[in-house]
């Protein structure tokens, strides 16, 4: 009797890599009698609901959008930003610079921004530059504050601990 499942194609799962021109694709790998296969279902520079929709829509297995989205972010595959993401985003690079909407604006952004937080934390402040940052310039950020953490002087360690050792515990 021959094995039922020998010429069976399984579908196991989607996920993303990046692609060297700097676009992302959502590939759905294929379990064949030849070994794993992958195959592209599609491509994309930023997963938005429209990219996840045809994947989903070309993929023989379905697609959890939460699933892929995580996997997404675990790749580093950049997520389109909501209409009021972008537009926080862009006032607060706007902010960062000392470009200012008139004042008029400024109270009503304040006032909506404090009813809908309860008023911006020291924290979110410091942080508005940092929103509107690309990766790239977090990144060389992080290089930068790595470089200057090998620069500091180390300090140089006692010959001797005025703590007793373990073997006088």
């Amino acid at each position: 009797m021959t094995d039922p499942f020998k010429w069976a194609i399984v579908t196991t799962m989607a996920y993303v890599v990046p692609r060297k021109n700097g676009s992302w694709e959502i590939r759905e790998t294929r379990t064949t009698p030849d070994g794993p296969r992958s195959r592209t279902l599609v491509s994309f520079r930023e997963l938005s609901d429209e990219v996840i929709a045809q994947a989903q829509d070309r993929a023989e297995k379905p697609i959890d959008p939460d699933q892929l989205r995580q996997a997404a972010l675990h790749a580093g595959a950049p997520l389109e930003q909501s209409r009021a993401d972008r537009a926080a985003a862009q006032l607060l690079e706007q902010l960062s610079m000392g470009r200012e909407p008139r004042r008029a604006l400024r109270r009503l952004l304040a006032d909506a921004v404090r009813d809908q937080d309860g008023g911006l934390s020291d924290a979110a402040q410091a942080a508005q530059e940092w929103v509107a940052a690309t990766p790239q310039e977090r990144g060389k950020t992080l290089v930068e504050l790595l470089r200057l953490g090998d620069a500091l002087p180390k300090r140089r360690r006692p010959d001797r601990s005025e703590f007793p050792g373990f073997g006088h515990a």
